[in-house]
């Protein structure tokens, strides 16, 4: 969908020349298992900046495996047959009656053109090694309906570079065991629940989930920058401002690491938020870990 090239860097976004440390916890079930590796930044000429993943573009096949943080091995359809869409011409609007859903080893790349889907949104389930790149998706309708919908069991997946608006229910839920996903990059406006990690208390197969989201700009959403349940999450140099309840929020044995974020508040001034629930398999309730050698929280809050 869409395989004309070109260099981007998301709106709202100062390129930081210092790539933060991997998060101070371990990765996964077992222990030898290695921390995210973030690469340097690609060194534009033209503009004198250094850019994350500037080197992705050169070719339609480079973004496979180039995704920094936990859904770093996303491959997408890297081996598969490339089939261009020429009906939309330059840009387009695709009108969703139902959810499209999106199989293995499947790249749905959207640079160089305009692509807008509407009604509905795409389903990420049971599958792995998927990449979604610049798509715009807006005005989701109906119950359940999110923009993006990852569940349940769906792995190595790299969203990049996407715009997400006014769904009635999330932009992007990531729930059901659903795990090494990277967000990055991505636009998030006029929602009330913009992320979801984990839904439940009563989905204790969650504690497997690892996603990582950075350098996304979210303008005014109203909470969920991510909401968390028992997943491990990496966040970096994303910018949340004017949100309307809370930016992020932690529950039920979730371990947020936050690092290198601006925080803008306008009326709403607490940034984050812990609530206490209780695992269906455990005996006593609990919030997010708090214990600095697990989770370390470095916030700019400009409070205005």
């Amino acid at each position: 969908m869409g395989n004309h090239h070109g260099r981007y860097s998301n709106p709202g976004h100062r390129p930081t020349t210092n790539r933060p440390p991997p998060p101070p916890y371990k990765y996964g079930q077992y222990s030898e298992n290695p921390a995210p590796i973030i690469p340097a930044p690609i060194e534009n000429s033209t503009m004198g900046l250094c850019l994350p993943y500037g080197h992705v573009d050169s070719t339609l096949r480079a973004l496979a495996g180039q995704a920094e943080g936990f859904g770093r091995f996303a491959i997408g359809g890297l081996h598969g047959a490339v089939y261009r869409v020429t009906t939309l011409a330059v840009s387009g609007t695709i009108e969703l009656s139902s959810y499209l859903s999106v199989s293995s080893y499947k790249t749905i790349d959207g640079r160089g053109q305009r692509i807008k889907l509407t009604g509905k949104g795409l389903r990420l389930k049971e599958c792995e090694h998927v990449i979604i790149c610049n798509l715009v998706f807006e005005g989701g309708r109906g119950h359940d309906v999110d923009g993006i919908q990852i569940k349940p069991n769906s792995n190595h997946i790299w969203i990049d570079r996407c715009s997400l608006s006014d769904y009635d229910d999330g932009l992007i839920d990531i729930t059901r065991g659903s795990s090494d996903i990277t967000i990055s990059r991505c636009y998030f406006a006029n929602h009330d629940k913009t992320m979801l990690i984990g839904a439940d208390p009563s989905h204790t197969g969650d504690r497997c989930m690892r996603v990582t989201i950075h350098h996304c700009f979210f303008d005014g959403t109203r909470q969920r920058h991510p909401r968390v349940r028992f997943g491990k999450v990496h966040l970096y140099n994303n910018y949340t401002r004017n949100w309307g309840i809370y930016a992020v929020c932690a529950s039920v044995e979730s371990q947020v690491y936050s690092q290198c974020n601006i925080y803008e508040a306008g009326q709403k001034k607490g940034a984050f938020k812990y609530y206490t629930e209780k695992a269906s398999d455990k005996a006593e309730e609990c919030t997010a870990a708090l214990d600095p050698k697990v989770i370390y929280l470095s916030v700019e809050l400009n409070q205005v």
